[in-house]
């Protein structure tokens, strides 16, 4: 009898310790399905599908979770926190420009983070007539403003270091799309141009022998005929212009160069008195090339010279329509008549400058 009480007490203590460890058990389930939920479950909630969270060069963690607060994209600040603290991000801060998806859980957020996975940016840039304009522009893009980027654009020994001159270097950035990172320095910038440079150049060198120009050169009359045309299927045809008056000796007598040595793009009417400007970029009073490009030129006006158009013509002036086309002729005679249509329109239109 007393041993069945003894019996039946130990098994009921069995019972008793194994409820114990069940509960401590599904007590453990609980915290870690919790903490796993904290981990890898979504934590990320945006209406518009994506944002982007810019991070600042020398930003500490408590600025990073400033900007988060800001955009208000996290569901539960608290196990974002938590898991911030087990990885250890606040001590890895890294500068970027990240993408924040809609669903991202705190792992994958705060693993993104920690590794500097920041989304490129698209660097974009046209043929701008100066470099505060492409300083402007590139700003835009990347983290540095357009003064930090015009100052070194503008520096004095930059543009030995790319093997150009102060009057060349502009020649060095050709217009196009380039992926870049937000947090490249003025310095990324110019030496990821400069590499892009030498690509553009590699595959077009084998032309330069047919037109008897260095690729600077090319550029530099690229630049005119940018500025002489508007309308792209031309830019040939105006090449062809001034090709022909290189190998004759004549001087290019391009408009524009006057515009640039006199720093004024709003002339609209070019008069005998600006052709006395004294300056080497007056093509007016010196013949050949000016000493470097008037503005950066477009590929399409650099393709124009390397392809340009073998023809006759040696004068070239805006059609009377200002349709954007010119009028091309062989001889001073058809060129006069041509060119004084085109004044007598500028005279009905009262455009004296």
């Amino acid at each position: 009898m007393l041993e069945r009480r003894r019996s039946s007490g130990a098994s009921k203590y069995v019972r008793v310790s194994l409820l114990i460890v069940f509960v401590g058990l599904m007590v453990s389930v609980i915290i870690v399905f919790s903490k796993y939920q904290s981990v890898f479950n979504s934590n990320v909630n945006i209406e518009d599908g994506n944002v982007y969270l810019y991070i600042e060069p020398g930003s500490s963690y408590d600025d990073v979770r400033g900007n988060i607060d800001d955009l208000g994209f996290l569901v539960d600040e608290k196990s974002f926190d938590w898991v911030v603290k087990r990885k250890g991000y606040a001590a890895l801060v890294k500068p970027g420009r990240y993408k924040i998806s809609d669903g991202m859980s705190n792992n994958e957020l705060v693993n993104m983070l920690r590794a500097g996975n920041q989304e490129p940016v698209m660097v974009v840039f046209t043929n701008h007539r100066t470099l505060a304009q492409l300083a402007g522009k590139v700003s835009r893009y990347i983290a540095p403003d357009s003064l930090e980027l015009l100052r070194h654009l503008t520096n004095p020994e930059l543009p030995e270091q790319y093997d150009f001159t102060k009057e060349t270097f502009i020649a060095m950035f050709i217009p196009n799309t380039y992926e870049m990172y937000w947090t490249s320095s003025p310095k990324d910038f110019t030496d990821r141009i400069a590499r892009e440079y030498e690509k553009f150049w590699d595959k077009r060198d084998r032309k330069l022998s047919r037109v008897g120009l260095t690729r600077v050169e090319v550029s530099t009359l690229a630049s005119l005929v940018d500025e002489e045309t508007l309308i792209d299927d031309e830019n040939p045809t105006v090449a062809g212009v001034y090709m022909n008056r290189i190998q004759m000796g004549m001087p290019l007598q391009s408009c524009p160069t006057l515009k640039f040595a006199l720093n004024d793009w709003s002339i609209t009417r070019v008069l005998s008195v600006y052709k006395e400007v004294d300056s080497p970029y007056n093509t007016y009073k010196h013949k050949g090339l000016p000493p470097g490009p008037i503005m950066i030129p477009s590929v399409s006006s650099i393709d124009g010279v390397l392809n340009y158009e073998d023809h006759n013509y040696i004068f070239m002036v805006a059609k009377a329509d200002f349709s954007g086309r010119h009028e091309f002729s062989r001889t001073l005679k058809q060129h006069n008549r041509y060119a004084a249509k085109y004044q007598r329109e500028l005279d009905r239109r009262k455009i004296f400058r």
